[in-house]
């Protein structure tokens, strides 16, 4: 039985309308678009092929395991399945091998391996990491998954200022462990994305 941790990164295949569709409206389809294959194709190199974890993309819509030339070759591949995004990420916790489990989205720039080495270290000590983001969401969430699988997104209010302080809510009235990174920024709006290449 492995207790190897496991880094998955979820991602959506980049077409327009099915990726930063709020960033979209305000810089435009094909710069969103852009914007979202160079921060995933950059993170994705960046953290993936560290030895200390074991990573697998997570893609929607489920055909996109098989879609060749999108994805880098040699990582493991599976399918998001249905429902919101809580039911996609319950799911990814409930069905992968023992172990502690951390999932990030493959759109925010500013995760480096250290993050990801930051956030299995603490699981180790918690039941439960969570990365916040500047918006109110988070950009990490990573559960140890031993003694037990808790469901920590029910009722969360996705994509609002409150989905950090829900989830956090569930993990607590859970008697779970929980420990918080440093703050990251998302980009999905203009004014987002403006700050976020000023500071590059």
């Amino acid at each position: 039985m492995s207790l190897d941790p496991q880094l998955v990164i979820m991602a959506k295949t980049p077409q327009i309308g099915r990726v930063k569709t709020r960033l979209a409206r305000d810089i435009g389809a094909v710069a969103a678009v852009r914007f979202f294959r160079a921060t995933a194709a950059g993170l994705i190199g960046r953290v993936a092929r560290d030895p200390r974890w074991r990573t697998v993309l997570a893609l929607s819509p489920d055909r996109a395991v098989h879609e060749p030339g999108i994805w880098p070759d040699g990582l493991p591949r599976i399918a998001q399945g249905p429902g919101d995004l809580g039911a996609r990420m319950g799911r990814l916790f409930r069905d992968l091998p023992p172990g502690p489990v951390v999932i990030i989205g493959a759109d925010i720039p500013g995760i480096e391996r250290r993050h990801i080495a930051q956030a299995f270290a603490a699981l180790g000590r918690h039941d439960a990491v969570l990365g916040p983001a500047e918006d109110g969401g988070y950009w990490l969430v990573g559960l140890k998954r031993r003694p037990r699988i808790a469901d920590i997104f029910e009722g969360v209010r996705w994509s609002s200022a409150q989905t950090l302080a829900d989830t956090a809510k569930n993990i607590r009235e859970r008697n779970m462990s929980l420990a918080l990174l440093g703050r990251l920024p998302d980009i999905d709006t203009g004014a987002d994305y403006a700050r976020w290449k000023e500071k590059r």
